[in-house]
């Protein structure tokens, strides 16, 4: 089973944000991106609307309905009532709760299990009478995954971050890999479904599917658009999967 690639799509609308204009076209690239093969779009709507607006979430919504009925929507963030408002109001197929605080600059630790289980149970369960898939942000360690499934989610997202930032070093890849690997192999024995994101290349890819083959989907923003840069958004989407498919 290869990964499934879910485009982020929060740098694209970062852009857009610096100036009053209509483009880039969030809806525009991510139907680039779903026509070129990817499976799904992402979202981080934060507070402050620094980069995905709320007024972004319909029109992502349509487009996926409208064109790409096959594809799913996923959005982030931590649960706020305002949150889970917009959640229960536009139906993503995936709702990833992560534990940030609105000043952060963007996602960098996973949850607490033993402290906020309690606070995650009845949160997925809300969540999944409107059959939505709930994956929750976790750390690349085995500790606490127990209590995750308890909360009866489906999958676990494991913070890929301290991965990525290895580039330098191989001896520090293979360590932060293994980790990940460890983490990978007991949510599965528990039953959980593993996502990965953050700071994920076409270099980095290729290692951590042959770790974790059975892993289900990535979700891949600010690296993604930065090779969209050089490459374009169509080509960039298929790198990515050619990572992903990366075997040998």
């Amino acid at each position: 089973m290869t990964a499934k690639l879910s485009v982020n799509l929060n740098a694209i609308a970062m852009l857009r944000n610096r100036r009053d204009l209509p483009w880039p076209s969030v809806t525009g690239v991510g139907r680039i991106a779903l026509d070129a093969g990817a499976s799904g779009l992402t979202v981080h709507p934060r507070p402050d609307q620094r980069h995905i607006r709320f007024s972004d979430l319909g029109e992502i919504r349509a487009l996926i309905d409208d064109e790409f009925p096959g594809a799913e929507f996923n959005i982030e963030g931590f649960p706020t009532e305002h949150f889970l408002d917009m959640v229960e109001k536009y139906e993503p197929e995936q709702v990833t709760l992560v534990p940030d605080d609105p000043t952060q600059a963007t996602s960098d630790h996973g949850w607490d299990f033993e402290t906020k289980a309690d606070f995650l149970t009845p949160i997925v369960a809300r969540l999944k009478k409107l059959t939505m898939r709930v994956s929750l942000f976790a750390d690349a360690e085995p500790k606490g995954l127990a209590l995750a499934k308890a909360t009866g989610a489906d999958r676990i997202e494991l913070y890929t971050g301290p991965y990525g930032g290895t580039h330098t070093s191989a001896k520090a890849a293979a360590e932060e890999l293994r980790k990940l690997g460890v983490a990978a192999d007991a949510a599965l024995a528990l039953g959980l479904g593993v996502n990965a994101g953050h700071d994920l290349t076409v270099e980095n890819i290729p290692a951590l599917v042959r770790r974790i083959p059975a892993l289900a989907e990535v979700s891949i923003g600010h690296g993604l658009t930065a090779d969209a840069l050089e490459h374009g958004m169509a080509a960039t989407v298929r790198r990515f999967l050619a990572a992903l498919a990366a075997t040998g």
